[in-house]
Formats: C-alpha cells, sequence, structure tokens
C-alpha cells in the first residue's frame, strides 16, 4: 500500500469513497468537515471549542505554540515583527484552515505570531495531540499537507501582490477575502488594524476607504464595515484575489477532499 504521505491523494480519494457518513454540517471549518466521520470522531475528544475575540493572541513570537486553532467563523491573521515592532501581515486564516500550522511542521516555536482579526469561534487542540493523533497515516494528515502548500501559495502571492499593486487593488483584495471568510457583508475593522495589515500608513487606508466609499462599494461606519457592492470591488481589485480564491477552492474541493 502507498504512504499517504505522498501529496497524491489517490489512497486518501479511494478510502473516503468507502466512507458512508461525512461529518455533521455543523462543523464549520473546512479542514475538519472533509473528514470521513469516523475520522472526525476519533479526533474530537482533543478538540476544544473556543470563543475568540478581537486581537486575542493565539501565538506570540519565539514562545512555544500551545495550541492549534481551526476557525469556524471568523479570520485570524498571520503577522511578521519588523525591528521596530511594527506587525506586518504576511497572510490570513479562515474556516478553510488551521492556526498553528508549524505545529504540524515539527517546530513550536517561530519569530511570527497570529491574532485574531475579526472575532468568531473555533476548535482548538493541544499542540502535543495535534502531534501524537495526526499520525502520518490519518487522513487529517494528508489533508494538512495539502493545506500547507496552499498556504505558502497564498502568502507568495500577498507578497508579490504588496510589492506590485496599489494600496486600492490591496485593500479590494483584504475585504474580500476577509469577507469570503467571515461570509457576511459586515464584519467589524478599523482604518487602523487595516492600515497595521496592509502594512501601510492610516491617512493613506483613510483616503482609499473614502473612495471606495465614495463609489458605492463599500459602507463604513463605527467600526464597522460593509460590502455594499462586491462586483464593485472584485473589478477594482488585482488579479491576486481570485488566484487565491481559485487556490483555496482547489484544495477544498470535491475531488481533492473527498
Amino acid at each position: 500500500m502507498k504512504s499517504v504521505i505522498s501529496l497524491d491523494t489517490s489512497d486518501v480519494i479511494r478510502q473516503l469513497k468507502f466512507v458512508s457518513q461525512d461529518v455533521p454540517t455543523s462543523v464549520k471549518n473546512r479542514l475538519l468537515a472533509s473528514l470521513p466521520r469516523e475520522e472526525y470522531e476519533r479526533l474530537q475528544p482533543y478538540l476544544e471549542p473556543v470563543s475568540l475575540d478581537f486581537k486575542r493572541e493565539l501565538y506570540q513570537p519565539n514562545v512555544p505554540i500551545e495550541f492549534v486553532y481551526f476557525p469556524l467563523e471568523g479570520v485570524c491573521s498571520l503577522l511578521s515583527l519588523s525591528s521596530e515592532g511594527q506587525l506586518i501581515e504576511v497572510g490570513t486564516v479562515g474556516n478553510e484552515g488551521m492556526v498553528g500550522l508549524p505545529v504540524f511542521l515539527g517546530v513550536r516555536e517561530i519569530p511570527g505570531m497570529s491574532m485574531c482579526q475579526v472575532p468568531g469561534n473555533a476548535l482548538r487542540m493541544r499542540a502535543e495531540d495535534l502531534q501524537t493523533q495526526v499520525s502520518c497515516d490519518s487522513l487529517l494528515y494528508n489533508v494538512l499537507h495539502r493545506y500547507t502548500q496552499t498556504l505558502f501559495n497564498f502568502i507568495s502571492q500577498s507578497g508579490l501582490c504588496n510589492r506590485l499593486n496599489s494600496i486600492e487593488q490591496r485593500c479590494c483584495r483584504w475585504l474580500l477575502l476577509t469577507r469570503d471568510r467571515v461570509g457576511t457583508d459586515e464584519f467589524p475593522l478599523t482604518h487602523e488594524f487595516l492600515s497595521q495589515m496592509l502594512g501601510v500608513r492610516r491617512a493613506g487606508v483613510s483616503d482609499v476607504a473614502a473612495r471606495l466609499q465614495n463609489a458605492g462599494f463599500i459602507s463604513y461606519r463605527y467600526g464597522k464595515m460593509t460590502i455594499v457592492d462586491r462586483a464593485g470591488l472584485e473589478a477594482t481589485s488585482c488579479e491576486c484575489y481570485e488566484l487565491i480564491k481559485a487556490d483555496f477552492e482547489r484544495l477544498i474541493s470535491d475531488d481533492n477532499m473527498n
């Protein structure tokens, strides 16, 4: 029998075809929801429901990661810290993924950090439980291998976008990706936080937000962002949004995950 360590998922697909029951639909994390019921029920005792508040730190720089998180709603940021102490977002994780991927890769401390960007609920697992329960012959192990590559692609594309595209295009990309993860047109957001996430001055973000609001694409009031015209945002955004979105859709497509 082939090892499921290989990124060729043919063995996993064959196994999943013999599963008669899926994970309950109440499990909103799409990685966990891709598992057969038996696999999810085996892991369930190690999964603890938690509420993630705005700016809650999920792990800190160069501190052992205690938990990994499978978001059900909301969005978490993956951040790098500059020598001046400025936080720069390098990626985001929603219900399509897991926060704490370094633990899966065998690393417990990294220079970066993760913070909750949009509040929501999650399932968390102790780092040592992930390492002992998600063995190389488990389906979640294979799924997380695929997710690792997808997240790497996302971070790479975001880096290219931040180098080549305008603040307005990058802002539209960020808003669209956040809306996709949250699943609603309204979510909490401040200009200060968005400027940190985009790595630009707050004044620049305020100017862009004002232009998008005047164009009728968004509505911003009292720290809440509302997407009014999604098509308008998509037309203004760079191609990076569609590329990133398509890559995540490939990760969680029926052909790859089921």
